[in-house]
C-alpha cells in the first residue's frame, strides 16, 4: 500500500497528534521524547497453552469492579460462538479460537486493556485523562473526560469502551490492572481466581525472563515470539502461545516503536488546523460543562443555605 493511510490509520492520526498539540502544546507534540516505561513496572504474564476457558476471571474482575451481571452466565459456553471485545459492562472477556494444529482442542485468549509502555490513549487525550503509573498500570479519571473518545480511535487494540448509558455523562471504561489491589500488594483479581495458572503477575522484566525460559526449554509447546514485548513500544500483558498470534484476533502489523513515535513525520504534512480543530471543539464542549456544573454547585449550595 506504499505510504497511503487508512481511514482507521488517519483518524488514530488525528487523536494522537491533536491530543498531543492541545495537551502540551506545538512544541512538545513535535519533539516527541522516547520513553521507555516504568523499569520497575509491573506485568502479567498469559499463557495461551494453559487456558481451558472457564471464564473465572471474567467473574473475578465483574465482583471486584461492582459490575452488573453478564447477558450469558459464567458457566454458560454458548458465550464463546460470537467473538467478543471489552465493554462498559466487562471490563475483561475470552473468546475460543480453532486450533490450526488440532482442531478437538480450542485455544482460549482473555482480552482486557494490555496497559501499553507508553499509551496511545495517554497520547490522544486532550486533557489528561488518562495516567500511566509507575506500577505499569494505565488509568482513566472520568471527571475529567469530555468524551471525545479520541482514545477509543488511538488504541492499536481497540479496547477503552464507551459507556452509552451515561450520554449525558461521558464516560469511558476499561481495565486498570487491578490498580488498587496492586497497591495493597495483593494479586489482581484475574490472577487471583485462574485456576490452571495460566496467569502470572510478577515484574516485567522478570516475566520476560520467565516467557522466554519457558519458550527455549518447551520449542515444541510454543512458538517463539512473546507478544507484547515490543508492539508498539511494549506493554504491561504479555502473551506465550502454542500457534501464531494472528489466528487468535492478536493485531500483528503493529510497529516496534509506540504510535506517537510512527506519526512524527505525518505532522510536518498535515495542516495542524486538521488535527486541533475537532480536539478543540471538545475543549470548548468541557469548559462550557464546567462552568455549567460550577453554577449548578452554587446553586445547591444556595439553596441548602436557606
Amino acid at each position: 500500500m506504499g505510504n497511503r493511510f487508512s481511514r482507521r490509520d488517519f483518524l488514530k492520526t488525528t487523536a494522537l497528534v491533536g491530543g498531543s498539540i492541545l495537551a502540551g502544546g506545538l512544541k512538545d507534540a513535535f519533539a516527541y521524547k522516547e520513553f521507555k516505561g516504568w523499569t520497575k513496572s509491573y506485568g502479567m504474564l498469559v499463557d495461551l497453552t494453559q487456558c481451558v476457558g472457564c471464564r473465572s476471571c471474567e467473574k473475578a474482575c465483574n465482583e471486584v469492579n461492582n459490575l452488573p451481571k453478564p447477558d450469558v452466565p459464567f458457566d454458560d459456553a454458548s458465550v464463546f460462538e460470537i467473538e467478543r471485545r471489552p465493554t462498559a459492562k466487562a471490563y475483561t472477556v475470552v473468546n475460543r479460537y480453532e486450533n490450526p494444529k488440532d482442531k478437538g482442542k480450542p485455544v482460549y485468549r482473555k482480552i482486557q486493556c494490555n496497559h501499553c509502555n507508553e499509551p496511545a490513549c495517554f497520547s490522544a487525550c486532550p486533557i489528561h485523562a488518562y495516567t500511566k503509573t509507575p506500577e505499569g498500570a494505565v488509568l482513566y479519571d472520568p471527571d475529567k473526560c469530555f468524551g471525545c473518545r479520541y482514545c477509543m480511535i488511538a488504541c492499536p487494540f481497540y479496547v477503552p469502551a464507551y459507556d452509552y448509558e451515561s450520554a449525558l455523562q461521558p464516560k469511558i471504561v476499561k481495565c486498570i490492572f487491578c490498580y488498587p489491589r496492586i497497591k495493597k500488594n495483593m494479586l489482581p483479581a484475574c490472577a487471583e481466581a485462574c485456576p490452571t495458572g495460566t496467569l502470572t503477575f510478577g515484574k516485567r522484566k522478570d516475566l520476560i525472563k520467565l516467557a522466554r525460559k519457558k519458550i527455549m526449554e518447551n520449542p515444541d509447546r510454543y512458538i517463539d515470539h512473546i507478544y507484547g514485548e515490543h508492539e508498539v513500544g511494549g506493554t504491561s500483558w504479555l502473551y506465550i502461545s502454542g500457534v501464531p498470534f494472528e489466528h487468535l484476533g492478536f493485531p500483528t502489523n503493529l510497529p516496534t516503536k509506540p504510535l506517537i513515535e510512527q506519526v512524527k513525520g505525518f505532522l510536518g504534512a498535515v495542516p495542524v488546523v486538521f488535527t486541533v480543530w475537532p480536539a478543540l471543539f471538545g475543549m470548548c464542549y468541557a469548559a462550557v460543562r464546567h462552568r455549567m456544573e460550577t453554577k449548578e454547585d452554587k446553586k445547591e449550595k444556595k439553596e441548602e443555605r436557606k
